[in-house]
């Protein structure tokens, strides 16, 4: 795929999340797009939404649960960038409007705030808490430009992992002073169980995933950066949302954190 194809779609992508509507699968009209091209389009969109004042503040990963591989279909995990424009206050009431969301979902998941860089290659687990200032539980809700989430990993990576909006929880932890592959999650919708799981469930430790991101990033010359937020992915399967939604999640050692929507 060349370039002026891959700014075309980044810009289809973009204009998607601006307008509020999907687009069909990128691999079902481009059956020979790869990892690479996607990435390409990612950054295409990234370069338009930084354009109109965006700027990154970290990265996450996507996919990194199996309960979430299962349901989306899709057997590795996806990467993209967080701007300032996606994060809300822990509590916040956000619309759904307003924030540009689709067919958004929740995801309960671990942040990571980073004290130093970090640059992959050879990024491991021991490096990454070395590096982390503190973590704390946060809830992502994920949203896809993709129609009906009929999504392959060449789409999630091109519509920049299916990144909607965040919220941290307050209460931040240092990240050596709990086993982050045994801690626990509760969710609720709406006061209901929504979900639970535990810091195992993404790739056999948090800090594993955040290890494979650097890594993978360090491949494409981008760095993880002091102060930066790098979400570790869901714990949990993920949540439909809806207009008037509230969801809280607690982890065991960390806190707790919330976020209702409106329309």
């Amino acid at each position: 795929m060349d370039a002026t194809q891959t700014a075309q779609l980044g810009d289809e992508l973009f204009e998607a999340l601006c307008g509020r509507k999907t687009v069909p699968p990128l691999t079902s009209r481009h059956p020979d797009i790869t990892i690479e091209d996607a990435y390409a389009i990612s950054l295409h969109m990234l370069r338009r939404r930084e354009a109109d004042g965006e700027r990154v503040i970290g990265k996450k990963i996507g996919v990194t649960s199996k309960a979430v591989q299962d349901m989306l279909g899709v057997y590795q995990p996806d990467f993209g960038f967080l701007t300032n424009v996606m994060q809300f206050e822990d509590g916040a009431t956000v619309s759904l409007a307003g924030a540009k969301m689709i067919q958004p979902r929740a995801e309960g998941e671990i942040a990571f705030m980073l004290k130093t860089d970090l640059y992959g290659p050879g990024v491991t687990r021991e490096d990454v808490l070395a590096a982390t200032a503190w973590v704390a539980p946060c809830f992502e809700i994920v949203d896809s430009r993709i129609q009906d989430w009929k999504i392959r990993i060449q789409d999630t990576v091109a519509d920049n992992a299916s990144c909607g909006v965040f919220v941290i929880g307050g209460q931040h932890v240092d990240p050596h002073a709990l086993d982050l592959a045994s801690v626990s999650m509760q969710m609720w919708k709406n006061g209901a169980p929504a979900g639970s799981g535990v810091g195992a469930a993404v790739q056999g430790h948090p800090a594993e995933a955040v290890a494979w991101l650097a890594n993978t990033l360090g491949a494409f010359g981008i760095p993880f950066k002091a102060g930066e937020l790098i979400l570790s992915g869901s714990l949990a399967p993920l949540v439909p949302v809806a207009a008037g939604d509230r969801f809280a999640m607690r982890i065991d050692g960390m806190g707790e954190c919330s976020i209702t929507f409106s329309p």
